[in-house]
């Protein structure tokens, strides 16, 4: 069984920042590709940064300059350092990890952490 640990969410006010962490084994940060995804209310799930190949990232172009992800091989744990943090951030931010056998994409998602930007 896959588990995907996050933590590091709450409220914070418009212009700050918060760090998230995923937690996982080394099983799945080894051959998973990691990455945040997030929902917001009444929104589908969109992805807001991972790694692709290697250390290399992609980022959705509203985090571009202010999100970076990260991550500690030694301690199986991936980060999302988020700074200038605006309203429209407010969401459900979940941890995946992802791989493709043949041709089926297998997905695992942790459990969520939800962060609130309000003054």
């Amino acid at each position: 069984q896959v588990q995907l640990v996050e933590s590091g969410g709450g409220l914070v006010q418009p212009g700050g920042s918060l760090r998230l962490s995923c937690a996982g084994s080394r099983s799945i940060f080894s051959t998973y590709t990691m990455g945040w995804y997030r929902q917001a209310p009444g929104k589908q799930r969109e992805l807001v940064a991972t790694f692709t190949s290697g250390d290399s990232t992609n980022y959705a172009e509203s985090v571009k300059g202010r999100f970076t992800i990260s991550r500690d091989n030694a301690k199986n744990t991936v980060y999302l350092q988020m700074n200038s943090l605006k309203p429209e951030d407010t969401a459900v931010y979940y941890c995946n990890a992802q791989k493709w056998i043949l041709a089926m994409k297998i997905n695992y998602w942790g459990q969520g952490t939800q962060v609130t930007v309000s003054s």
